[in-house]
């Protein structure tokens, strides 16, 4: 059931869609799971080429017992113990990183990311991150500024939780697009300063017509993505 934990037909479901050569996001939508969990589910067992359903169960119930006997984070939760999400974990928050996101920011996101719920309080984050309330705060202030996270109240603890889903690239590329359309009307009007002729108008006009065309392309990026789905949707 959706939100519940994989089963052992979910598991076959992947191997088949991997063997398809089927998208994370598109097996997810088959099987009505998060794409968090089917990418994580696939990342710690082996990988897209290496991946066995019976080996991926047996390993996610012997991982379940270690859990129980010694009272760790539920499955959603990601695991310090778990060598492969650990590496995945480094290496995606350093790729995150290197677009340009500060460091806490890029690891927020990732554990986000890496959770079946798509959701951790601000306490879970300090707790898994090591870092002060204060230090979270800012950092999802800046995710929520780049509209990459939402923030929702928990009804039953009444505290706010930091939620994430499989289109958050869709809205990290939408705030680019318009940052770097901004860029360009900024160069733009730096050309008219400098004046017509000049090698510095020259350039900065080169520029803002690069931008333009940049910008314009991230958008069109998004539509075509859109029409996908809406047509995938339609074949259903």
């Amino acid at each position: 059931m959706p939100g519940g934990r994989l089963t052992e037909h979910d598991r076959r479901q992947i191997a088949d869609g991997l063997a398809e050569g089927l998208g994370y996001a598109e097996i997810a939508r088959q099987l009505g799971r998060p794409t968090s969990t089917v990418s994580r589910e696939v990342i710690r067992n082996g990988g897209p080429s290496r991946y066995h359903p019976g080996r991926a169960h047996r390993a996610t119930e012997q991982r379940a017992r270690r859990h129980r006997d010694r009272g760790a984070a539920p499955e959603n939760t990601p695991a310090a113990g778990d060598p492969a999400l650990h590496e995945f974990l480094t290496r995606f928050t350093a790729q995150i990183t290197n677009t340009g996101v500060p460091r806490t920011a890029a690891a927020v996101l990732a554990r986000l990311y890496t959770t079946d719920s798509g959701s951790l309080t601000a306490a879970e984050l300090a707790q898994q991150l090591r870092v002060s309330p204060a230090t979270i705060s800012s950092a999802v202030g800046m995710l929520e500024d780049q509209g990459l996270i939402q923030r929702e109240r928990d009804a039953r603890s009444r505290r706010d939780r930091y939620v994430v889903d499989e289109n958050i690239w869709v809205h990290a590329t939408l705030v680019s697009a318009r940052q770097v359309s901004d860029l360009a009307e900024v160069v733009r009007r730096g050309a008219e300063i400098f004046g017509a002729g000049t090698p510095a108008s020259d350039r900065a006009q080169h520029t803002s017509r690069f931008l333009d065309v940049v910008g314009r392309d991230m958008i069109e990026s998004v539509e075509r993505w859109r029409k996908f789905l809406d047509q995938q949707h339609t074949q259903d």
